[in-house]
């Protein structure tokens, strides 16, 4: 294909992340007025972004296991359908218990996004040339993620932050209309299928108690983190996910085949994900939250404060996209990349509520860097490795884990900066019980909603109780992005330990036709290689054996006998 066919191709793909990016971030700057207005609390905030990314989570693996065994353009289209209309019913929310189930419709057809867009990539276009497509992908990511919050905190400041969860749904539709007339896969083969069902379940149940028990464990008006409550939960989940581990070793498709963790770039590359999904989703979240909790913005410049850091994840994925197509070589820049990560996240560690804009964007654009040269390039060295059938069971594990890593992030990461805001505001209990008794009774009232843990508005504070608010919620979120900086140190000794593969020329058609054709006429591709690196090792003896001046004669020779042998038959594979 041309570079002008395969983006062609790509377009309604592109369209159809460019929503799914666009309806996760065009909350991100309105979440704090939308849960004010829902009279939710921390915990219900960090909910509503966890029940996403947990459906999300959960659902993955079993979409890139379905995309291996039905049709990949039918599944995906589903999945843009299912997600779309998560997000329209997301708006008629009158509460955030209902927020909360819209939005784990949402996140059921995320994972299929999430899952089917690498895998249908790797179909149409070789890993060599994957990098620079890949770019433009973090270039899109990166347009969804500047305007979603651009979009939302615009919506929310005119007309209503319901607007946030319909403005994706015309895109949703164009984008289903676009795979249809421009997406054309081969017809795959007919084969018998077997779904994991107990598997399925298993994992989804196993996941689904661990990352519930680290949302909720140590929340105010919750269980604490060691108490019954947590035992059981997090036995429960150890069963489950020992069962599924058992089941997958046994079946015969599995959802995640246990057999990709012998393979050391796909181990490897888990690992990393999981940290660097700590560090994706973690700092997306809760710098929205500092935005408008800790420097008063309002969701509109909340949105517009954050564009240094999806400036530098947008320069990092585009240009080390095309240098690495152009290379074939990856490590250094994925090692690079680690290495910003870990430093992006020391220095928004210092932070505070006053701290000086642009000091404030050189951290967020070097944190931008690290993650837009390391996200979504472990899914492509993984891509490169493993045997085409599985190449949306391999694609869609490495996107779980990184969601897994970013779900329990999101959640222990939201239960430590509540944690931190109490306690930041108990330090400075006689400063703000002075602040609230010189306001009389509407002082009362913003002390109880205080002491309740509900999200303030802090706009709307009286300037003497705002500045110890923001002051209390800049700290905290500081704390919490040094709580991330270890997992970030993780990605980088597993980046380091990735086999420097070279990238493979071929997609995951050709490569399956390949074997399509090995198999069909019964060659053994070991006896191939095996037959081939004779037939060199013999050419190489005639040529020593030869005088100089009849080393031509004596190459020719031995070629011509393998020809002769090849039309004959006797040796087919060569």
């Amino acid at each position: 294909m041309s570079h002008r066919q395969v983006l062609e191709a790509l377009s309604g793909l592109l369209l159809g992340m460019f929503v799914s990016i666009l309806a996760g971030t065009v909350v991100s700057t309105s979440l704090p007025k939308i849960i004010a207005d829902l009279k939710g609390d921390q915990t219900a905030y960090t909910w509503v972004v966890v029940a996403t990314l947990l459906a999300t989570t959960v659902t993955t693996p079993i979409w890139g296991k379905l995309s291996d065994l039905f049709n990949r353009k039918l599944l995906i289209q589903l999945a843009l359908a299912i997600f779309v209309i998560g997000s329209a019913l997301a708006g008629f929310s009158q509460d955030t218990t209902m927020l909360i189930g819209f939005r784990v419709l949402q996140g059921v057809g995320a994972g299929g996004l999430t899952a089917l867009s690498q895998v249908i990539m790797a179909d149409i276009i070789s890993p060599r040339e994957r990098g620079k497509y890949m770019g433009i992908f973090g270039a899109i990511m990166a347009i969804g993620t500047v305007g979603g919050p651009l979009i939302g905190g615009l919506l929310t400041d005119s007309v209503g932050w319901r607007w946030n969860f319909y403005v994706g749904v015309p895109f949703a539709i164009l984008a289903i209309i676009l795979l249809q007339v421009t997406l054309h896969l081969p017809k795959r083969p007919k084969a018998k299928v077997s779904i994991d069902y107990l598997g399925a379940v298993l994992i989804a149940a196993g996941v689904s108690i661990l990352l519930i028990w680290v949302s909720l464990a140590g929340q105010q008006g919750q269980f604490a983190w060691a108490s019954a409550t947590s035992f059981w939960m997090v036995a429960g989940a150890a069963v489950a996910l020992i069962a599924a581990v058992l089941v997958e070793l046994k079946v015969k498709d599995p959802v995640i085949p246990m057999r990709l963790f012998k393979n050391r770039t796909f181990t490897f590359s888990v690992i990393a994900s999981i940290s660097v999904g700590v560090a994706m989703f973690g700092t997306s979240v809760f710098l929205g939250q500092y935005m408008q909790l800790a420097r008063g913005a309002t969701p509109t410049q909340s949105g517009l404060l954050t564009l240094p850091m999806i400036a530098g994840l947008l320069v990092s994925s585009v240009v080390i996209g095309q240098i690495i197509s152009r290379t074939g070589k990856w490590k250094a820049f994925m090692v690079v990349g680690s290495v910003l990560l870990i430093v992006g996240l020391v220095l928004m560690g210092t932070i505070d509520y006053d701290t000086d804009y642009v000091v404030l964007s050189v951290y967020m654009f070097v944190l931008g860097c690290g993650v837009g040269m390391v996200m979504q390039n472990l899914v492509l060295v993984v891509q490169n490795v493993v045997a085409p059938a599985e190449m949306g069971v391999a694609s869609s594990a490495v996107t779980f884990f990184r969601s897994l890593g970013g779900t329990a992030g999101v959640s222990v990461l939201g239960s430590i900066l509540g944690t931190q805001v109490a306690d930041h505001l108990a330090d400075k209990g006689a400063e703000l019980t002075a602040a609230i008794m010189k306001l009389g009774p509407s002082g009362l009232e913003i002390a109880k909603s205080l002491k309740a843990g509900t999200i303030p508005s802090v706009s709307s504070l009286p300037e003497s109780i705002r500045v110890i608010v923001e002051s209390a919620y800049g700290e905290s979120v500081a704390f919490v992005f040094l709580v991330a900086v270890p997992l970030a140190v993780v990605t980088l000794v597993a980046v380091c330990l990735l086999p420097n593969n070279r990238l493979g020329s071929k997609t995951t058609i050709e490569r399956l036709a390949e074997e399509n054709a090995a198999a069909g006429s019964g060659i053994d591709s070991e006896s191939v290689i095996a037959a081939a690196a004779a037939e060199v090792i013999d050419d190489a003896e005639a040529l020593i054996a030869a005088e100089p001046l009849e080393s031509a004669e004596a190459i020719a020779d031995a070629h011509g006998a393998r020809r002769a042998d090849s039309e004959s038959g006797e040796h087919p594979s060569l």
